[in-house]
């Protein structure tokens, strides 16, 4: 049977808590607690601005909130385990308290990860796709939170092809989540834009989205503000959220499921469009004999 991504998927989370995709599109805003991500570097650095930060993405439209102790820029410098819990567990300790928004921690660390979930967190975000810290599978098996295992082509030869490459790294990653005890109903995967990807790379992986959907789950997509969007406006990375939308509208439309951005309100724009056409492109298909 061939996979729908625009049938009803219940994401389950740690919590108790779920959350339904396929349908329509979900946004989920970055938070980044740290002094150099790539774009916001330095904005959000402090409890305080970061809760104001998810409060401000909250009203905008975001139903996650990825909370982020680490830059994940190629040339940022490495925070050690301490540092990145001491950035974060207040902020999620904050949130958990002061609204009922659905978090997720960005974490490649185990210990990390298992902190933001008690302390509240209901997701958690690995860049790494479970093979930095496989243990990190563990945490979410026995915590019950939801996981999301994003490809990247960092420190390992890729193959030529950008999705069977894909296909080689995200197989070893479910299979390090099913031997972990993590069922499928708590996967969303991540094609990961941008990580050790050229624009051309990251285009042809856009172009090609729909043949990711062999997997048969969910998928979460980062694009914004990304090099390859600068590549080909000639923007900085600033000035990148309409490029950024723009990608929003298009991987909608070719089943993506959850958009990770900087500018909710934007790409809550992008989605309400993208949506319409499709409700009206199956409404037409539904009406024919």
């Amino acid at each position: 049977m061939t996979y729908d991504p625009f049938q009803k998927f219940r994401w389950q989370l740690a919590h108790g808590r779920a959350l339904e995709l396929g349908p329509r599109g979900v946004l989920m805003a970055i938070i980044n607690v740290t002094p150099d991500s790539f774009s916001d570097g330095g904005r959000f650095a402090d409890a305080t601005a970061a809760v104001a930060a998810a409060t401000r993405a909250l009203a905008d439209g975001a139903a996650i909130l990825d909370i982020g102790g680490e830059s994940t820029r190629p040339d940022a410098d490495p925070v050690d385990a301490a540092e990145e819990q001491a950035r974060i567990l207040p902020v999620i300790e904050r949130l958990v308290r002061e609204t009922d928004a659905i978090i997720s921690v960005d974490t490649y660390r185990a210990e990390t990860a298992r902190l933001a979930v008690e302390a509240g967190a209901h997701i958690v975000n690995d860049v790494h796709g479970l093979q930095r810290e496989p243990a990190i599978a563990e945490v979410a098996a026995e915590t019950g939170a939801g996981l999301c295992i994003m490809h990247t082509g960092r420190d390992r030869q890729k193959l030529d092809d950008v999705v069977e490459d894909q296909f080689h790294f995200l197989s070893r990653s479910l299979q390090i989540a099913g031997e972990a005890g993590v069922t499928r109903d708590r996967i969303v995967l991540d094609p990961g834009y941008g990580f050790a990807k050229d624009a051309d790379e990251n285009l042809e992986l856009m172009a090609r989205f729909a043949e990711l959907h062999r997997f048969g789950q969910p998928y979460l997509v980062g694009t914004s503000r990304k090099r390859f969007l600068g590549a080909v406006t000639g923007r900085e990375a600033k000035d990148r959220d309409a490029a950024t939308a723009v990608t929003t509208g298009l991987l909608r439309a070719a089943g993506a499921a959850v958009f990770r951005v900087h500018d909710v309100a934007i790409n809550r724009d992008a989605l309400a469009i993208a949506d319409a056409m499709l409700i009206a492109k199956n409404s037409r298909r539904d009406m024919k004999p």
